[in-house]
């Protein structure tokens, strides 16, 4: 390693779960981010500043003045895409990462060609079709996550390690009706409780690459940071997932379109 990275990494590179062995590993490995808004704002951030090498960032809207309450690494960047914005923020931040970014939302078409060339996924997203289709496309590939989602003060995060943990679809079957759960842009956000989710998916993301600690595996943290309540909700895999059964090795189209049933 260069002088200036030993500078850089030293914190972490004087930790003995990270150690120089470690950050080499940081620098070699590749992450893809999907949605770089409130979730995936603090995520890229921190994945950036610890020098994960390479970051693939998905997004395909343009910036509001409405996210920059939460979605902090786009200031000044207003009605710039949002992965082109949150590349330029990596570019300043560290030279050391790599970015390529996705200007677009993925889609059945494309999403196992982009998720299989990178080492673990975070779902930053803020839908279920999204969702539904990253933990599909994810276990049939064989690539681990992160998922996250957001409410008001309330959060949800859990790892999925495909062929070792329960997926997404095995504790969420389909989509709830449409209308049935608020949005963000309907009952609200406060940005900390984006910015808390966002970097706990950025510490699962370094643990898995790094194969250290206990990632949140067959495991579910809900959080609400308006009583300081975390709470562990544990997994099973359910034996009856299409996905994780092998049933399914397909991403058909047609069938991520509100339920998102199998």
């Amino acid at each position: 390693m260069r002088d200036e990275q030993i500078k850089r990494y030293a914190r972490q590179i004087i930790m003995p779960e990270i150690g120089v062995k470690g950050q080499k590993k940081l620098l070699e490995s590749r992450v893809l981010i999907v949605g770089a808004g409130g979730l995936g704002s603090p995520a890229i951030q921190y994945l950036a500043g610890a020098g994960v090498g390479f970051l693939g960032i998905a997004d395909g809207d343009a910036v509001d003045i409405s996210n920059l309450q939460r979605q902090t690494i786009h200031a000044g960047n207003l009605g710039m895409n949002k992965a082109e914005s949150a590349k330029k923020f990596v570019e300043e931040l560290n030279p050391d990462v790599e970015v390529e970014v996705y200007p677009f939302h993925l889609s059945p078409e494309n999403i196992r060609d982009i998720v299989r060339g990178y080492d673990v996924v975070l779902d930053c997203t803020d839908n279920f079709v999204s969702r539904f289709l990253i933990n599909d496309a994810c276990v049939i590939e064989g690539i681990p996550f992160v998922h996250s989602a957001v409410l008001r003060f309330e959060g949800e995060i859990m790892t999925i390690i495909p062929g070792e943990s329960a997926c997404y679809r095995c504790v969420f079957a389909h989509a709830p009706p449409p209308g049935s759960v608020p949005t963000c842009q309907e009952a609200g956000v406060v940005g900390a409780t984006v910015g808390v989710l966002g970097t706990l998916q950025a510490v699962e993301a370094i643990k898995i690459l790094l194969n250290i600690g206990e990632p949140l595996k067959n495991r579910m943290l809900h959080v609400d940071l308006l009583t300081m309540d975390f709470t562990e909700l544990k997994l099973k895999k359910n034996p009856e997932c299409p996905v994780c059964s092998g049933k399914v090795r397909e991403i058909i189209p047609e069938k991520y379109a509100e339920s998102c049933q199998l």
